[in-house]
């Protein structure tokens, strides 16, 4: 052994341990792929934006700054200042230091907060809405990747049936067992299997990508894979009486309701400028050979003639019929979503009911005695292909009426079921 062996054989037999310690790469989970989601670039905006409008109502919750004014009046340029030498004292020159305080009336101040907190509570409302919507896309992507993993694991294993068949075909072509015409159609059945394999790889890696933007995980794209979490296939739906409570509880409605709440709020505010701030002075002057102590008050107020700030309550009046036409066609979009999701449950669920009792198995009860029936000789290999086709069509099919059942109750139980779109994704439930 030479010495470059030696050393080579050395560098493995100490990277073994490494190599054992190293985790392996596990396959993402639903709970993973939605925790991911509350945390992505969408809802750090969203976030950011509750934090401006908190920060406004900082800002909107305080009275106007006192102002303080010093000033040198009543200087004689034609006949000099006076005599002596000290400036402040002896030299004729009116000296005034005052504080001016405006005294806001018709509590402009707690109506200006009030707008303010009401629209954190909307940009609160918002975040948890665009939370509930990354949720959503993930769990949409999550789902779609998963059907990917199983139907690209469904097309091998019949690319690997053609192949097995187009090599047997080849056995008998050889032997004199078996038509030329019919061992080139087996081939290019087995040709179909394998590009249908590549399409189905593609979309795999697209459904990963895709996954991948949502989540920002660490996990390259090409290594993205997710554990099969399907879902039961009944989930709780809402009764009649319950449609009103559901629908309030969305964060979109409660947006909506707060945005409203805010903009009569803001119409106070415009109806409260009706009312004058009077700004409150006082002065204390200095001028020698007068008096070394004289005190000025004042009162300021604008005087409003021809203006009663008719155009900054028409804006606010018309800014509130826009957010009570806004929650009301929201509150009709939730309940119409919310009824199109119950709907679209429980169909998915009898159609992928149907698929996983009935349908899939009688495929490959059919398949199954094809396969065998042409091992014999009592089926034409034209039947055999039209079997196996139809049971690859059943499979696919079977998937994504599972698919569609899975989005659909995931996105039910993301909308109707606030806290667990606020923690983890919601277990399968097995009532009606």
């Amino acid at each position: 052994m030479s010495i470059r062996q030696f050393f080579l054989l050395a560098s493995l037999l100490l990277a073994l341990p490494a190599l054992a310690q190293a985790p392996a790469n596990t396959a993402l989970t639903l709970e993973q792929a939605l925790q991911a989601a509350r945390n992505n670039l969408d809802v750090a905006l969203a976030r950011n934006a509750l934090a401006a409008a908190r920060a406004d109502v900082v800002s909107a919750d305080r009275a106007p700054f006192p102002v303080l004014t010093t000033k040198l009046s009543q200087m004689d340029l034609e006949h000099g200042l006076g005599g002596g030498s000290n400036f402040m004292t002896e030299k004729r020159v009116d000296k005034s230091i005052g504080l001016d305080w405006t005294w806001e009336r018709g509590n402009k101040r707690e109506l200006r907060t009030l707008t303010a907190e009401r629209a954190a509570a909307a940009a609160q409302a918002d975040l948890e809405d665009i939370r509930t919507q990354q949720q959503l896309a993930v769990q949409a992507g999550f789902y779609q990747l998963l059907a990917a993993q199983e139907r690209l694991t469904q097309i091998a294993q019949i690319e690997r049936s053609a192949a097995q068949l187009a090599s047997a075909a080849q056995k008998r072509l050889q032997a004199g067992d078996l038509a030329a015409q019919d061992a080139a159609r087996i081939e290019i059945e087995a040709e179909r299997a394998r590009s249908d394999r590549q399409l189905a790889e593609l979309e795999r890696q697209r459904a990963a990508l895709l996954l991948w933007q949502y989540t920002g995980l660490p996990t390259p794209p090409e290594q993205l894979q997710v554990q099969p979490d399907w879902p039961a296939l009944s989930v709780p739906l809402a009764e009649a009486r319950q449609w009103e409570t559901l629908v309030d509880a969305r964060p979109d409605v409660r947006a909506a309701q707060a945005r409203l709440q805010a903009a009569q709020a803001a119409l106070d505010s415009s109806t409260a400028q009706r009312r004058s701030d009077i700004t409150w002075g006082a002065s204390y002057d200095h001028y020698p050979g007068t008096s070394t102590a004289l005190v000025e008050l004042r009162m300021q107020m604008p005087l409003q003639w021809g203006y009663s700030y008719q155009g900054e309550i028409a804006r606010a009046t018309a800014q509130l019929a826009q957010a009570q036409d806004a929650l009301e066609k929201t509150r009709r979009q939730a309940r119409a979503d919310l009824q199109r999701l119950q709907e679209e449950v429980r169909n998915t669920a009898q159609r992928a009911r149907t698929y996983e009792t009935d349908i899939l198995p009688r495929a490959r009860k059919v398949a199954a005695a094809a396969e065998l029936a042409y091992s014999k000789g009592a089926l034409s290999l034209t039947d055999l292909l039209d079997t196996r086709r139809t049971l690859r069509a059943t499979l696919l099919d079977a998937l994504a009426a599972r698919t569609d059942h899975a989005r659909a109750a995931g996105a039910w139980q993301l909308r109707t079921q606030p806290e667990a779109s606020a923690s983890t994704a919601p277990p399968p439930s097995s009532a009606h």
